[in-house]
């Protein structure tokens, strides 16, 4: 449910966006219609168009209240804080750390999170914001750490660029495999078999 302290409106208004929220995450923002969502919601349909323009504005207004208050202080900075900038004995150490906060911060965010990863590759607004903050708040810090562990001689001496897009990819694929593909799977199990593979092939 979007916060009603972030900005007054009415329960008209509040249900259109419970229920956008809910039927994009569920049939995904391209399947959903106004019509679906009004009926959810139980407005008229031409309630919706007096606060948005078209479906998209609407999808963007549940969005980029997202990037600007969960991507900006919590995935990046709160991210880089809690997580980055932490001191690890191993990069395996730093690995598990990563997953289990990003896992939590996912099962914390789920719908809009859904939506996020369903429209980020169509929509080119999504993109620009979360680009720019990951170059500034996240880059730097993950750099830094994977040159850490180079110098250790824990790690392959491999662009830290290289290191990062492994690290990301195989860690990401088994959060979002298990919560929207394989929701059965052990996380922990999961979780060990990646951080052996990504291991394997990173170690000096």
């Amino acid at each position: 449910m979007i916060d009603k302290s972030k900005k007054q409106i009415s329960e008209k208004h509040q249900r259109i966006l419970d229920a956008a929220i809910e039927m994009f995450a569920e049939k995904g923002y391209a399947s959903t219609s106004t019509s679906e969502i009004a009926k959810k919601a139980e407005v008229a349909e031409g309630t919706i168009f007096r606060h948005y323009k078209t479906k998209k504005d609407l999808l963007l207004s549940i969005v980029s209240p997202t990037i600007a208050t969960f991507i900006a202080p919590h995935f990046t900075k709160a991210f880089s804080k809690e997580v980055l900038q932490g001191d690890y004995a191993s990069y395996e150490e730093f690995l598990r750390t990563f997953a289990y906060n990003r896992y939590e911060f996912l099962k914390q965010n789920l719908p809009i999170i859904k939506i996020f990863v369903q429209e980020v590759a169509f929509h080119e607004e999504f993109q620009k914001p979360y680009v720019k903050l990951f170059k500034k708040e996240i880059l730097p810090y993950f750099k830094k750490m994977i040159l850490h562990f180079q110098e250790k001689g824990e790690l392959k001496q491999l662009p830290p660029e290289t290191i990062m897009r492994f690290t990301v990819t195989t860690i990401a694929g088994t959060i979002l495999t298990k919560q929207f593909i394989a929701k059965e799977l052990d996380f922990e199990k999961e979780l060990d078999e990646a951080i052996l593979f990504l291991m394997g092939g990173l170690k000096q």
